[in-house]
């Protein structure tokens, strides 16, 4: 199945159960639909579209995570072949004959990882069949490891060795092992999917390499379309927050903003109390690509946000937590070129620093602000002022970017973002438009491959994680299962679980090759996130105790008992200070008031006098 579905003129889609073809593209969140079978047009959002109603039926994809890196590296080597012609325009025979012969395969070959790639978009489309690893030795692992270490031994070097110099290489390493040595085409092949940019550096150095592959200051290279590039960038905010229940305050929160360097756009945010990683900028991934209206609804927030797509190419932060393989695979599984920002070249990501400091002196006008710093802030007690939850705070940054940043004149673009983004993706008369984003189809296996995992076995329990178990009936098939590859060990299943909320988790089945939800085994337990989780087993081991899930969710309870009463305790201290006000001002007669020769204006009083602060108590 289509990961997406293109929407533009004459590509049929379905709505409400019926099909029909896209007439026009209208605006960025609405087309011309045409029923062909009675001529009847209709204007509707792009949101509410899907893919036409004779598909075939949905057939699973394999997990990401569970593939094997040799097979992962071959769908690699596939697309990088016939990358040059997907979705070409105009794609000739001749060209891909001239491709075939480039790489030593036969043109039906390319034919075929032509006719899979663009029938799906996704690399998995790509990966070599297999049958169960029947006919697969240990040699064959071997073999490739060898032709691995010749390439990087005789080939990526300054010495600059012909590729004959790494088959002899190859050759050698078998023959010494006892081993059938590959054929002269495959170690070819091999050599010539290897991304140019990293040969460059090899063979020829940083320098060159830079010159011929890395931007330079000044425009953004690349960037001369609608979601060309996004920049992913974080910071710490100025603000601290309070926390749902109490609203007592419990820090400054994190931002993982990721933005669109053609237009100036914002095009997705998370944001958490967890410092940046792989997870966070996942979840940012996720939001800035599927289409926001429903979540603006639910926020509360009026205003559109039509941006949605996937980025062609994304810049993200260069330090080692966020090089994982979820984020990895996951964008190489969507077609997206993931690309680290390099240490000390600036101009990278300076388009979403920018925003990002924006955004920053705009949070020091709300209550809680910590200011940039000590001088600014002065004797104003953040912690006291804290008034803001986190989903408050995101319902005021979400209308901000929709109804002020998009909206506001960018410097540098003569223009609005948002105005910049509509030039960029409908054209007018300085530019073509690119045409609206496909939209993600499965939205949510796009969530799920951007979310955190682990690897865990099926006990007659269930599953454990950080000591809560959960479980389902669909379970049962795989408990104590044994390792396929190694009978000695228990299977490890892939298991994904959203930090925001760990009441439940999502078991990827092996053989179904579909996710469940998998509830707490004891299903009366709250509903907690991640950060909770950590702040109690925190308290656990402070404690002394013995960590498991009973202590957990009881040092859960303790905590929101414990702000419960600090919030008493303040509401009462307040109570009972305005009560000695109110008594002292008793017992302090007032004076005679003078008499007036003129009416005079009646007296505004002075006094202190706070709001009540527990109403409900009189109720």
């Amino acid at each position: 199945m289509n990961k997406s579905l293109v929407l533009e003129p004459g590509k049929k889609v379905s709505r409400e159960g019926k099909n029909y073809r896209i007439a026009e593209v209208f605006n960025l969140s609405k087309v011309i639909l045409v029923d062909e079978s009675t001529g009847e047009t209709l204007e509707t959002k792009a949101e509410s579209l899907l893919p036409p109603l004779e598909v075939e039926p949905r057939k699973c994809d394999e997990e990401l995570m569970l593939i094997s890196e040799e097979a992962w590296e071959t769908a690699n080597q596939r697309y990088e072949i016939i990358k040059p012609l997907v979705n070409k325009g105009g794609r000739t025979r001749k060209q891909v004959i001239e491709r075939a012969q480039a790489h030593d395969l036969h043109v039906n070959t390319v034919y075929l990882w032509l006719r899979l790639y663009e029938g799906s978009g996704l690399l998995t489309s790509l990966l070599p069949k297999t049958r169960s690893d029947k006919g697969a030795t240990k040699g064959d692992h071997i073999v490739e490891e060898i032709i691995k270490e010749a390439i990087a031994t005789e080939y990526l070097t300054k010495q600059k060795k012909i590729v004959r110099k790494v088959i002899d290489a190859v050759k050698a390493q078998c023959l010494k092992r006892g081993l059938t040595p590959p054929h002269d085409n495959t170690v070819r092949n091999r050599v010539k999917a290897l991304p140019l940019e990293l040969v460059s550096r090899k063979r020829h150095g940083r320098k060159k390499s830079d010159n011929d592959f890395k931007p330079i200051e000044g425009k953004f290279p690349g960037a001369d379309w609608p979601l060309a590039v996004v920049q992913i960038d974080h910071t710490k905010l100025d603000i601290i927050l309070v926390d749902d229940h109490y609203r007592a305050p419990i820090g400054r929160p994190w931002i993982t903003l990721s933005f669109d360097v053609f237009s100036r756009l914002v095009t997705g945010f998370y944001i958490s109390f967890d410092p940046p990683s792989a997870m966070t900028t996942g979840l940012c991934l996720a939001h800035s690509i599927l289409p926001k209206e429903r979540w603006l609804a639910k926020l509360g927030v009026s205003g559109e946000w039509p941006v949605w797509g996937l980025p062609d190419k994304i810049h993200a932060d260069n330090a080692k937590e966020f090089r994982g393989n979820m984020l990895k695979r996951a964008c190489s599984q969507y077609s997206m070129d993931l690309e680290w920002r390099p240490v000390a070249r600036p101009n990278y990501g300076a388009h979403v620093e920018r925003a990002l400091g924006t955004l920053s002196k705009e949070v020091h006008a709300l209550p809680g602000s910590t200011f940039a710093n000590p001088k600014e802030k002065g004797d104003y007690d953040s912690e006291k002022a804290a008034a803001l939850t986190l989903s408050e705070f995101e319902k005021w940054l979400a209308d901000y970017i929709v109804n002020v940043y998009h909206q506001k004149k960018h410097s540098m673009l003569g223009m609005a973002p948002l105005a910049r983004y509509k030039q960029g993706i409908l054209g007018d008369s300085e530019m073509p438009g690119r045409g609206l984003p496909a939209k993600i189809i499965d939205e949510e296996k796009l969530k799920l491959d951007l979310m955190p995992f682990e690897m865990r076995t099926v006990q007659d329990y269930g599953i454990v994680i950080d000591k809560i178990y959960y479980y389902h009936d669909v379970l049962r098939p795989w408990i104590n299962a044994i390792d396929p590859q190694d009978a000695k060990r228990k299977r490890k299943f892939m298991v994904r679980r959203d930090p925001r909320d760990i009441s439940l988790i999502w078991f990827f089945d092996p053989e179904l090759k579909s996710y469940y939800q998998i509830p707490y085994r004891d299903t009366s337990h709250p509903a907690i996130s991640i950060w909770e989780l950590r702040e109690a087993l925190k308290r656990v081991e402070e404690s002394g105790g013995k960590i498991n899930e009973h202590t957990i969710f009881e040092a859960y309870e303790r905590m929101r008992e414990l702000e419960q009463e600090a919030v008493n305790k303040t509401k009462a201290a307040k109570r009972s200070r305005q009560r000695r006000k109110n008594h002292t001002q008793a017992e302090k007669p007032n004076p005679m008031p003078a008499v007036q020769e003129q009416p005079g204006e009646l007296a505004i009083s002075t006094l202190d006098i706070e709001p009540f602060d527990d109403m409900d108590e009189w109720s």
